[in-house]
């Protein structure tokens, strides 16, 4: 970063990632781990509109020491200088402003603090350096250099346990030289790992991962999604039932923030008798909803329908679940078909529903709860669902990507007039 002689500046509100913002003669600058009301020493760089922080001059009453060594140079956590109040108070009028922009006006609940016990997925990078030597840990702050992990203070003690053995993974197949992503989640039978970047693979070099995985005692280990070793099946529980994932597939970041999301779901449906479920990933609210009501999960990743298929048929004391796996994006449910649903659940990728939300709008489906992990995306499709006559009831954020700008957000609509 070009410097200049340090700038005293002072913080005059937080930015969308949880940098502070100080408005200097030359423009905005972004100084991250600085907070409302400080004075800051910091090394500008104003064509980048960013500064780095030097020290602290006069500090905010909402600064508390971070608990991890490595914040700062980690890009991991960005937010561990703020106070619990602050912070989850700070996530809550991100939300607002994001929506209030939108003309969503409705009050919003406070953030539910949903870290738990900490983060059961986490992806570990292997890079080789200028030195040769491989690095296995997580990036930098505004770097592709990666900062060596032993241990993690956000993740579950299972994770913890277990990266000393996917440093050794990373190292025993550094001989291909390829920079590779190790996508490691922590189940009930034990750490299902996907490797990512290793690309086709020899005999040989399967029969090397097969003894890898044995060593470090995996439950699972694939490439890619591609299961190379299956010791033990990977589970995860859903309400009543058990599922197994597919490799490398979505989950929630935590088991908290999963519980927290799904009683908001359950909460905002209701008495309903008849749910869609759209976006249903492996069955994360479809099955705890099939334990009150018949659900219609509709998912377009075979292997996440295959996993859902297969947990509702084992699960005991569930009402009726059929599973549709069909593309929403090109081929939303249209308003016909949305007919006789009391309620549509619905938790798309950050690139939000606009298609689906379309069709939603144009259908007299009396409550909607929408899951979303993007409240910009979320504006616009309740912006769309507005307009077609809904009503936003309630909003909630949800935070389990604790230390971090993301938040979640469940989103409950009801119709507020029949369409012809």
């Amino acid at each position: 970063m070009p410097q200049t002689a340090p700038d005293r500046v002072t913080i005059e509100r937080l930015g969308s990632r949880g940098e502070g913002l100080a408005f200097a003669d030359a423009g905005t600058l972004r100084v991250p781990h600085a907070l409302p009301g400080e004075v800051v020493d910091v090394a500008a760089d104003v064509e980048a509109g960013r500064a780095r922080l030097l020290q602290v001059v006069d500090p905010s009453p909402h600064r508390i020491a971070p608990f991890c060594p490595l914040f700062g140079s980690c890009g991991g956590c960005s937010t561990q200088h703020m106070s619990p109040g602050f912070y989850l108070a700070w996530k809550t009028e991100q939300v607002r402003q994001v929506l209030q922009a939108a003309g969503i006006t409705t009050e919003i609940d406070p953030c539910i603090d949903a870290h738990g016990a900490g983060r059961r997925r986490v992806t570990l990078h292997a890079r080789r350096g200028n030195s040769e030597r491989i690095t296995v840990g997580f990036a930098e702050m505004r770097s592709h250099a990666l900062v060596p992990i032993e241990h993690c203070p956000i993740l579950v003690p299972s994770l913890n346990a277990a990266l000393p053995s996917l440093r050794s993974i990373a190292l025993s197949l550094a001989s291909s030289g390829k920079p590779l992503d190790l996508a490691a989640t922590s189940t009930q039978s034990g750490i299902d790992l996907d490797i990512r970047g290793l690309g086709s693979f020899t005999e040989g070099q399967r029969l090397k991962l097969i003894d890898l995985a044995a060593h470090h005692d995996l439950a699972r280990l694939s490439v890619h999604g591609q299961v190379v070793v299956e010791r033990r099946a990977p589970v995860i529980q859903f309400g009543r039932a058990s599922v197994q994932p597919p490799a490398g597939g979505f989950l929630q970041a935590t088991e908290a923030g999963e519980e927290a999301l799904a009683a908001l779901v359950v909460r905002a449906v209701g008495k309903s008798s008849r749910i869609a479920d759209l976006f249903s990933g492996c069955g994360t609210f479809a099955l705890r909803l099939a334990e009150r009501a018949s659900v219609h999960a509709v998912e377009g990743d075979k292997a996440a329908s295959a996993a859902l298929d297969h947990a509702r048929r084992h699960a005991q004391g569930l009402k009726r679940v059929t599973v549709e796996t069909r593309d929403l994006f090109r081929r939303p449910l249209h308003r016909g078909e949305l007919a006789g649903f009391d309620a549509v659940v619905f938790d798309p990728p950050r690139a939000g529903a606009e298609a689906q939300a379309r069709q939603l709008a144009a259908s007299n489906v009396p409550v909607l709860v929408s899951v979303s992990c993007s409240p910009s995306t979320l504006a616009r499709d309740l912006q769309i669902l507005t307009a077609g006559g809904y009503t936003v009831t309630r909003i909630t954020p949800v935070d389990q990507f604790c230390h971090s700008a993301h938040v979640e957000v469940v989103a409950t609509l009801a119709k507020k007039r029949n369409l012809p």
